[in-house]
């Protein structure tokens, strides 16, 4: 009988601790399983932007994210300086909540229909950050749509006032976008189409190597160059200037101090509109809410994209000066602006882009970009002796590593990603651009982890 009693406690006791460990493998299978079916499914059905079909970009599989990190779905943590839209970091909770509570309220109403609250909020404080003179904004969806938007109201303006000009001047290695428009105004390869090109473009060439063309005493040699461009035929003269403050796609450049200031009084002097590009460097990124600020300079027209809600939602900015705006009582078609989208100034977008500025004001971003950048390249930049490295260089939370070859640059961004760094290339080039809410212990950890691979890449 006691034998009997007994028995059983022994098998009920390895029962009741197995199931748990079971129940654990059986989770962890199927939870690879999904994995791999998200792979897959990822492999079947998406077709990846910007990627060569031989690349398996779900080698790099993203589930979730926080802050200035995100996790893969298979639960490995990463360092993000690679996300170009990422201003105040990932599942921020006011910019959650603001997304959600304009849903419920408004999703969208067309614009050219009626007015909404949260298009006319945001431009109302989009003007307060800028010069007077810019005192409209047009929204659209992304940086391409602004551009291709900003090119069609220069030559529009010049139309409006009977002097109809169409020719548009810009850097050879600029990159505006991925419409046919955009891509027109671009030598890069990865820009070019097969169609003929709807914009008579004059490209100006860099005159200097970029460890060169940084350096203030380039400005004016830089400034000639766009000069000879201006005035290249005098029976033609440009309707717009168009610059991006940071050559970002075309190699990471960064531009001499004096540059934008001396541009925008060679266009006042020919009567040429100046387009700025700051689809990348607007709200922060470049240590200033607007980089063209750092030299005090207006544009007739500026275009913003990337930054302003963070990533949450897509968006972007048109702003144009009221002198330029106010010609198109003159189209004579509608007697005002044929453009737009049906979701342009949308409504969550928008409210996204709000909660998005109040994180940056909140939290001081634009001036913790300066700060943590300035010291980020200090410590990047004793890299510069190694027989590897051509030039480091910065601007706000824009830090280059310029390789000796593409190749190095790849090999770099793949060794950091496997020791959970993720990085950016530029051809040459390495940069990270990490969330601007990142803190003093990440920046340590984005420079020492690139200065790691370097060192595993070269060695």
């Amino acid at each position: 009988m006691d034998a009997t009693r007994t028995t059983p406690a022994p098998r009920q006791h390895r029962t009741a601790e197995s199931r748990p460990e079971q129940a654990r493998t059986e989770e962890a299978r199927l939870e690879q399983a999904r994995v791999e079916e998200a792979r897959a499914r990822d492999r079947r059905h998406v077709w990846h932007t910007w990627s060569p079909l031989a690349a398996d970009r779900t080698a790099l599989m993203v589930s979730h994210g926080a802050g200035h990190r995100v996790w893969d779905v298979d639960g490995k943590e990463y360092l993000d300086a690679a996300s170009l839209n990422s201003t105040c970091g990932y599942a921020r909770p006011e910019v959650i909540r603001a997304i959600g509570e304009q849903a419920a309220r408004l999703h969208h109403f067309d614009l050219s229909l009626a007015g909404q609250e949260p298009a006319g909020l945001l431009a109302e404080r989009l003007a307060s950050y800028l010069p007077p003179e810019l005192s409209k904004t047009l929204f659209v969806n992304s940086g391409s749509e602004g551009f291709e938007a900003a090119l069609m109201i220069a030559s529009a303006y010049w139309s409006h006032l009977g002097r109809p000009r169409s020719r548009v001047v810009g850097f050879a290695r600029g990159y505006q976008g991925s419409t046919l428009l955009t891509r027109s105004m671009s030598t890069l390869p990865r820009s070019r189409h097969l169609l003929r090109s709807p914009v008579d473009a004059t490209l100006v060439e860099l005159p200097l190597l970029p460890r060169e063309l940084r350096r203030p005493e380039s400005a004016p040699l830089l400034l000639a160059a766009f000069e000879r461009a201006l005035y290249e035929n005098p029976e033609d003269p440009p309707a717009a200037v168009v610059v991006e403050p940071f050559l970002n796609v075309g190699g990471a450049i960064v531009l001499p101090p004096g540059f934008l200031r001396g541009l925008r009084e060679l266009c006042d002097a020919t009567g040429t509109l100046l387009i700025v590009d700051e689809v990348f460097t607007a709200y922060g990124r470049s240590g200033r809410m607007f980089a063209s600020l750092r030299e005090d300079v207006t544009p007739d027209i500026l275009v913003s994209s990337k930054g302003l809600s963070g990533g949450y939602v897509p968006i972007a900015a048109v702003n144009v000066q009221q002198r330029v705006h106010d010609t198109f009582g003159e189209d004579p078609v509608i007697g005002g602006l044929r453009y737009g989208h049906t979701t342009s100034g949308h409504s969550v977008a928008c409210a996204a882009a709000l909660a998005t500025l109040d994180v940056v004001e909140k939290d001081g971003l634009v001036e913790r970009a300066e700060r943590l950048g300035g010291v980020m390249l200090d410590r990047l930049a004793p890299l510069a002796d190694d027989e590897h490295v051509v030039d480091v260089r910065g601007l706000g939370l824009i830090l280059v590593v310029e390789t000796a070859s593409p190749e190095t640059a790849a090999s770099v961004v793949v060794r950091a990603r496997e020791q959970g760094l993720l990085l950016r290339q530029a051809g040459p080039s390495v940069m990270a651009v990490p969330p601007l809410v990142i803190d003093d212990e990440g920046a340590r950890a984005v420079v020492d982890g690139l200065a790691g691979a370097l060192a595993d890449t070269v060695a």
